[in-house]
C-alpha cells in the first residue's frame, strides 16, 4: 500500500464472514445431488479446474483468451499495490457505495512503522483515505478507515455503478405536521446509544427446521403473527402511538407517556358565522313649514 511517498507491505484478509447456510440441489425423489459438471462444448471432455482459464467473448463465434500472466502483467500501478488517491473528508462518502470489508495486515517487520503512523494520522482525523486497487481481475476503487488497532478497506462502486434514486419515490404525499411530529417520537423512543446486540432469527429458525428434519420431526410450527398487508390504508397517528407503546414496553419502561406527547388531533374549521345586516330605513325629508 502506498501514499505519497510512503509504501506499506501488507496482507488482505477478510474483515466479515458469511454464516449463512448453504443448500444442495437434490432429486426430490430420492435424495440425490444434483452435481455440476464442466463440459467442453467442443470435445464432449469433462475438464479439471488445472485446464480451465478465462476468455473474453469478442463475438458469438470468437473468445480471446486472457491468462493469469496476462494480468499479472499489465502496466498498471495498482496491479499489485494499493495506491491512496486521496484524503476526503468522511462524511463526504455515500454509504451506497461501500461495499465488501478487508482488514489490511501489516506484512513483515518492516510495515509496522507506516502502517502505524497512517493508522494514527486518520484516527486523528475526520478523513478517510480514498484508494485504487485491483482485484479478481479488474481496477477497484476503495476506502481506508480506522477499525479500533487495524486499517480497514472497503471496496467501494464506481460512481457510474450507482443507479439514480431519482425515478423511485413515490409521487407527491400530503403529511400533517402531527405526522411528523410522531414519527419523531417514535425515533426518540428507539434510540440507543450504540448499536443493539442484534442475531439472524431467520438463520436460527431454519436451523430449528433442518434439525427437525433430520431427526424425522415435524419442524416448529410459525408464531402467528398480525402485519398489516400491503393494500391496507393505515390510520399513521394510531399506528405511531401502538409503536410507541409496545418501544416502550419492550424497554421495560412506564407506559406514562405512551401516547405521541398526546399529540394534537386535527380540529374542523369552524363553521362560518352568517350574519344578517339589519335594513335601516331612509332618513325621510323633512316636510317644510
Amino acid at each position: 500500500m502506498s501514499f505519497g511517498l510512503v509504501t506499506i507491505p501488507i496482507k488482505v484478509v477478510p474483515a466479515t464472514e458469511s454464516h449463512a447456510i448453504s443448500f444442495r440441489q437434490v432429486h426430490t425423489e430420492d435424495g440425490g445431488r444434483i452435481r455440476y459438471r464442466k463440459i467442453c462444448e467442443l470435445d464432449g471432455r469433462q475438464l479439471q479446474d488445472d485446464e480451465i482459464g478465462k476468455g473474453y467473448e469478442v463475438s458469438k463465434d470468437t473468445i480471446v483468451a486472457v491468462t493469469d500472466e496476462d494480468l499479472a502483467e499489465m502496466p498498471l500501478p495498482t496491479a499489485k499495490a494499493i495506491e491512496i488517491v486521496a484524503f476526503v473528508p468522511a462524511a463526504s462518502i455515500d454509504p451506497v457505495r461501500i461495499g465488501t470489508s478487508y482488514y489490511l495486515q501489516p506484512d513483515g517487520q518492516v510495515a509496522g512503522k507506516p502502517y502505524v503512523l497512517l493508522r494514527k494520522a486518520l484516527g486523528r482525523s475526520a478523513k478517510v483515505a480514498v484508494a485504487k486497487f485491483a482485484l479478481r481481475g479488474r481496477e477497484r476503487l476503495g476506502l481506508l478507515q480506522v477499525k479500533e488497532d487495524a486499517l480497514v478497506l472497503h471496496t467501494m462502486h464506481w460512481p457510474d455503478e450507482v443507479r439514480s434514486p431519482e425515478t423511485l419515490a413515490p409521487g407527491e404525499v400530503e403529511l400533517s405536521v402531527d405526522e411528523i411530529t410522531g414519527a419523531l417520537a417514535l425515533m426518540d423512543t428507539m434510540t440507543e446509544e450504540h448499536l443493539p446486540a442484534l442475531s439472524d432469527r431467520y438463520r436460527d429458525a431454519l436451523e430449528e427446521v433442518i434439525a427437525a428434519k433430520a431427526a424425522g420431526k415435524e419442524p416448529p410450527a410459525a408464531e402467528d403473527s398480525e402485519q398489516a398487508t400491503g393494500g391496507e390504508v393505515v390510520d399513521l397517528m394510531a399506528a405511531l402511538n401502538a409503536s410507541v407503546t409496545a418501544a416502550k414496553e419492550a424497554r421495560g419502561e412506564t407506559d406514562d407517556d405512551a401516547d405521541v406527547h398526546n399529540l394534537p388531533t386535527k380540529k374542523k374549521p369552524a363553521a362560518k358565522k352568517t350574519t344578517t345586516k339589519k335594513k335601516t330605513a331612509a332618513a325621510r325629508p323633512k316636510k317644510a313649514s
